[in-house]
């Protein structure tokens, strides 16, 4: 299917008409969880030093300046630290962004560089030449607009991408963010040095063939890390010919299991997770769409959280039947919780063996599995979702049991075709 971007500005189409009925919505594990727990004793909006915990996805408030007075870095009056605190920086959330009034001579940075790491939407049209290269260009890339609303607006959307580029660059390094504007690096541990990447065991069950050569695509050009892939054949034969094609096709490592049709689907999971070898097991569904960050940014979200369990919010829906795109916000990203997207769950190897691994259900899967290590006391933190769409089509494909009618009513924007997040690069 031909991936189209997402609109770089408002587009004045019809909305996509609700044509899959209106019965009332079934509860499905991957896409209603929870309320949120709030903060943990892991960390707090108010307390520490500042990350992106507590980023507000859209604001009405104006655009403050940033200013050097001469000793220090003061944002809308109000003097920062070098290192900008969490309460400092919770002041700046209700703001649309800050404009950096950079000093003609050199002067520390570090205040600057603490709010870019903490998400704090920043612009400066143009910089001095002392000023790091990398940040310079993210800081003219994007310019503070008026949201006007509506369901096709893409405003707040463009302000959240560019919150996530600046915490990129600033607590990967500029490397992250090169990679990413020059659509370089790409490639199972590309974006690191040499033996500095961390490993990560991809575990993915299938049973839809057609789906594995652009699963496996996705996994060996995630960036900044070292992957291998741990994929169940749910009922499908190693000697299929499109699995084999996938395989030939894959630059990353993978190692197979075939697993009888009649096995429940955590026990598949399972039976591949036993192969792991990496640092950290993610799961991976293999209809779903991933950024080349993903990875990446699940294991930044975990630095900074501290977080046994870190996922993604379930935002972009892409609706086969309709071919339309939507956009659900209600639940909230940099956020401790109980619930993150199933097919985003990134662990520790050793915590996933300490949990005894996924429920042997054959649906359910990935609530059951967050529900009792959250009951064991493993702290989970939801981060950002705009490198992540997942994919609804007919009801028989999905162990989920909600109609397209449900993610219609639940949307906060829709478009027409397949419009990710530019984030998700594709």
């Amino acid at each position: 299917m031909p991936v189209q971007p997402s609109p770089s500005q408002d587009v004045p189409e019809p909305p996509v008409p609700d044509t899959a009925g209106t019965g009332p919505a079934e509860t499905g594990p991957a896409e209603t969880g929870p309320a949120e727990t709030g903060p943990t004793e892991a960390g707090s909006a108010e307390t520490g030093p500042a990350t992106p915990e507590g980023f507000k996805r859209a604001t009405d408030g104006p655009v403050a300046e940033l200013v050097w007075d001469g000793r220090s870095w003061a944002a809308d009056g109000e003097p920062l630290g070098e290192r900008p605190s969490a309460a400092e920086v919770a002041r700046l959330r209700p703001l649309r962004g800050l404009a950096v009034r950079w000093p003609a001579e050199p002067v520390p940075a570090g205040t600057v560089t603490g709010l870019a790491a903490a998400g704090v939407p920043l612009h400066a049209a143009a910089s001095p030449g002392w000023v790091e290269p990398g940040l310079a260009r993210l800081l003219a890339a994007w310019t503070p607009g008026d949201d006007p609303g509506g369901p096709r607006s893409v405003t707040a959307l463009r302000r959240e991408e560019h919150s996530v580029r600046l915490r990129r660059h600033a607590l990967r390094g500029p490397a992250a963010g090169t990679a990413e504007a020059a659509g370089t690096g790409t490639g199972a541990g590309a974006g690191a040095g040499a033996g500095a990447a961390p490993k990560v065991s991809v575990v993915m069950s299938s049973m839809r063939p057609h789906h594995l050569g652009q699963a496996l695509t996705q996994i060996a050009r995630q960036r900044g890390v070292e992957v291998e892939v741990l994929l169940a054949l749910h009922g499908v034969p190693a000697g299929h010919e499109a699995v084999r094609r996938a395989l030939a096709a894959c630059e990353a490592p993978v190692t197979v299991v075939e697993v009888a049709a009649d096995v429940p689907f955590g026990t598949a999971l399972n039976t591949a997770a036993l192969r792991a070898g990496g640092d950290y097991v993610a799961k991976w569904d293999d209809d779903d769409w991933y950024g080349p960050d993903h990875l990446a940014d699940l294991l930044m979200a975990r630095s900074y959280s501290g977080a046994d369990i870190v996922g993604t919010a379930a935002e972009f829906f892409y609706l086969e039947p309709l071919d339309a795109t939507v956009r659900r916000t209600d639940y909230t990203g940099e956020i401790w919780s109980d619930h993150v997207a199933g097919g985003t769950i990134l662990l520790a190897r050793d915590r996933f063996t300490e949990t005894g691994g996924f429920p042997a259900l054959p649906s359910g899967v990935d609530a059951a599995f967050l529900k009792a290590a959250h009951a064991a006391g493993a702290r989970v933190y939801r981060t950002h979702g705009l490198g992540y769409v997942l994919r609804r089509s007919v009801r028989a494909q999905h162990t989920w049991r909600l109609p397209l009618a449900h993610f219609l009513r639940v949307a906060s924007n829709q478009w027409r075709g397949f419009r990710p997040s530019l984030l998700l690069e594709a």
